[in-house]
């Protein structure tokens, strides 16, 4: 195994009692994915600082069966964005990376979701938090399950893991192929076999 530094936070981000703990879920299945999923949490770092990530799942595609698998995992942040600006800072990101529309569940390029905000429930037209489909996802419980065990989503009476281990059928985990991660000086490395 071997170790490549991805990108260096460039410091400037000091934690106050402004920022909410935020769960973001990250997939791709066209191209490179995991350059897809590197140059997401690059583009990230001004807005979240990154208190942990997941590994990197290879899942079955869900909903939509016809189109290659996914690469997918969950990063674990701090932020001072309110939730509708961190949405739209997300479809920027998105967009930056290459995504086009396309249809509903289709391939993506990169696709990012807010899990999580804080511990608020968030009913919008174009935004509802806690995700309202998170439940049924394995590719988002398993790697939510591995950096968030015990947290219990509002409206939940099950935790994380709970949910996990008995979660199957829209999005199934192929395997663990590696991950992504954060040390105490704050650089994302990737984790890849040689």
């Amino acid at each position: 195994m071997y170790y490549q530094i991805l990108s260096r936070y460039t410091g400037g981000f000091s934690l106050s009692t402004n920022d909410k703990t935020v769960y973001l879920a990250l997939g791709s299945n066209i191209g490179d994915r995991w350059t897809h999923l590197t140059s997401a949490i690059m583009l990230l770092h001004p807005h979240i600082h990154v208190d942990g990530v997941s590994s990197v799942y290879e899942t079955e595609p869900a909903y939509v069966s016809d189109q290659p698998r996914f690469l997918n995992m969950v990063l674990c942040g701090v932020t001072r964005l309110d939730p509708v600006v961190l949405l739209a800072v997300l479809k920027d990101i998105e967009c930056k990376v290459g995504r086009a529309e396309g249809p509903r569940n289709g391939p993506r390029i990169v696709d990012l979701d807010i899990l999580l905000y804080d511990d608020q429930t968030i009913y919008m037209v174009d935004l509802i938090i806690p995700h309202p489909r998170m439940a049924e996802r394995p590719f988002v419980l398993v790697p939510l399950a591995e950096i968030a065990p015990d947290a219990v989503p509002p409206g939940w009476q099950m935790n994380v893991q709970q949910a996990a281990s008995t979660v199957s059928g829209h999005g199934d985990i192929i395997a663990c192929v590696g991950r992504f991660k954060v040390n105490a000086k704050d650089v994302v490395y990737k984790e890849a076999s040689e």
